[in-house]
């Protein structure tokens, strides 16, 4: 019996392969389930890419077609080269729209993160009430952009919270009629996209401030530095991710707003506040001609697609060698 349990003690490490020295294959049942392994991320992986491929791709690829047709959404779409694309160029309503779209953009770009990143500092360490306060202000994130634009729509109007507020408070001469003047609409536009993303942006930057270790911060402190130099060259490094993702989400955002503009002024007054997702709305689902909302479609999918490669390529981090 004891020789039994010998025997099995000393062969057992050798079939077990725990005993194998450097330099040693591993086993055909270690190859095995090491390619079982890999193969099976991938198959996890499948679904989802095919997936992506199949909406975001092929049908984009598909609708990119018509472009250079003249479809009208009945009948059969005639093949006509190029000249929905030069009918582009000689379109003020479109060539206006791209200034807007442009001003929207950059405007909640700057805002949204600026804001995001300044609310985050203030409710990242030591206010006790901070929770409470990232909830509040995450909150409009989750709500619908119509519901909120067709509220603020009210707020900016005539007879609105907005005017009642500044009469109240003496200040009749600023009343005006904030939707329906160029000057402001567009303003408005903007301030409602901002109020209500802005909430996302800071909770990226609450993401990437937790990884600033507070040692670090303390120590910096301790030599002298103060809260401008701690930012500059402790904290603003270490969040170039939560940046990089941060200018990404609100540039592509913010060249696609559409239900502010659609709900508030609906691209009015006289086009001051078009932005090229209205003029493809209004072409396409309106002026049903199809073939030349595909390609002013085309088109800002390229101009999107730039603006967030040059924006990755300046907001890329420097610093990691691979």
């Amino acid at each position: 019996m004891s020789g039994s349990l010998e025997k099995t003690a000393t062969t057992s490490p050798k079939k077990s392969g725990l005993n194998r020295g450097p330099g040693r294959k591993p086993g055909a049942s270690a190859l095995k389930h090491k390619s079982l392994v890999v193969h099976g991320s991938w198959w996890w992986a499948f679904p989802g890419l095919a997936a992506v491929i199949a909406v975001h791709y092929i049908a984009t690829f598909l609708g990119a077609g018509y472009a250079f047709t003249d479809f009208t959404g009945i009948g059969d779409a005639n093949w006509v080269g190029l000249d929905n694309f030069g009918r582009i160029l000689q379109d003020y309503e479109v060539l206006a729209s791209l200034g807007n779209t442009a001003f929207l953009a950059i405007g909640y770009l700057v805002l949204t993160n600026v804001i995001g990143l300044l609310l985050a500092l203030a409710l990242n360490r030591g206010l006790k009430s901070r929770y409470l306060l990232r909830t509040l202000l995450f909150l409009p994130v989750v709500l619908s952009s119509i519901s909120v634009s067709y509220i603020f729509k009210y707020i900016f109007a005539v007879d609105g919270a907005l005017n009642n507020i500044l009469v109240a408070l003496g200040f009749e001469d600023l009343q005006r009629i904030w939707l329906a003047e160029p000057e402001s609409a567009l303003i408005a536009v903007l301030i409602v996209a901002v109020w209500q993303h802005t909430g996302m942006a800071m909770v990226i930057y609450l993401a990437g401030l937790a990884l600033v270790p507070q040692e670090l911060e303390e120590a910096a402190a301790l030599d002298g530095a103060g809260i401008w130099k701690r930012f500059r060259h402790i904290t603003l490094p270490m969040i170039q991710p939560a940046i990089a993702i941060n200018t990404t989400l609100a540039l592509t955002s913010g060249l696609k707003i559409f239900d502010q503009v659609k709900a508030m002024t609906n691209g009015g007054p006289f086009g001051a506040t078009d932005t090229l997702s209205t003029v493809i709305y209004r072409n396409t689902f309106e002026f049903m001609d199809y073939g030349y909302g595909a390609a002013i479609s085309l088109v800002f999918s390229v101009v999107i697609f730039v603006a967030a490669a040059i924006q990755l390529y300046l907001t890329r981090d420097r610093g990691v060698n691979n």
